[in-house]
């Protein structure tokens, strides 16, 4: 029985889609089959493992709203054992057509609850906004993972995202765990980067992982080239970082 992972944080610019794309790519190097769904309107986490996203017809838009099953929208990426359910730039309007919806919060969960089986790991790539699309994906998900940039605003709207969690496990998901906490961005050299992974470990204590991602210019080249780290440069920090999150999220799991 496979798991569903959301990664999520309101706040854009936190490392969100790296880190599903990344950690995707790392698990089918460790030869877990991992299905990756793009739930994120700017569709960057398909086009990060070389989907032509103006090509994309049959993606998360319609399995949302039911015109597609799940399993007709999934496509090989480039990446070994790693499947995505792309995004395409209309995903925007899913919002606006659902809201008169009934269990409008529960379209992406009944869309794949038949594809756990298949998978050992299916991580969800949400939107920078705690709007429908999200709360979709975290009604779906068995458990969130929030990145957390080691920067000045780090801990701000995280005990928003943290509430959100909250209402979501009361009324829609009461089975959701929070994953772990990931410090992403992290340089060694600013006394800030350091500031804030003590105050975070000093807050959240067990939900952080060991793994800190640290910035890395070759993971910031690697989606231009339609690619994940692991294909751009298996040899680079961000690559041995996103390899060692992946064990570390593997070992966790398997001790569960």
């Amino acid at each position: 029985m496979g798991k569903i992972i959301a990664i999520a944080n309101q706040k854009g610019g936190v490392g969100k889609t790296t880190t599903t794309v990344n950690l995707a790519a790392s698990l089918g190097v460790l030869e877990k089959k991992v299905l990756l769904i793009d739930a994120d309107p700017q569709a960057n986490a398909s086009s990060s493992l070389g989907i032509d996203v103006d090509a994309v017809e049959k993606g998360t838009y319609r399995i949302l709203e039911h015109s597609v099953k799940a399993k007709d929208a999934i496509v090989a990426s480039n990446s070994p054992n790693v499947d995505i359910i792309p995004a395409h730039i209309d995903l925007v309007a899913i919002e606006i057509e659902l809201v008169d919806k009934k269990n409008r919060e529960s379209m992406l969960k009944q869309a794949i609850i038949s594809l756990k089986d298949k998978y050992d790991y299916i991580l969800i790539d949400c939107a920078p906004s705690l709007g429908l699309l999200t709360l979709n994906a975290l009604t779906a998900a068995d458990s969130v993972m929030i990145p957390i940039q080691c920067e000045y605003f780090a801990l701000e709207g995280l005990g928003k995202l943290l509430n959100t969690i909250k209402s979501i496990q009361k009324t829609h998901n009461p089975e959701l765990d929070i994953e772990g906490m990931l410090l992403t961005m992290y340089d060694s050299r600013l006394r800030l980067s350091n500031q804030v992974v003590e105050e975070v470990k000093k807050h959240f204590d067990k939900m952080v992982f060991k793994t800190i991602i640290q910035r890395n210019v070759r993971l910031g080249e690697a989606p231009s080239f339609g690619e994940s780290i692991i294909s751009y440069d298996a040899g680079s920090k961000g690559a041995n970082n996103y390899l060692s999150l992946a064990q570390e999220l593997i070992e966790k799991n398997e001790a569960e």
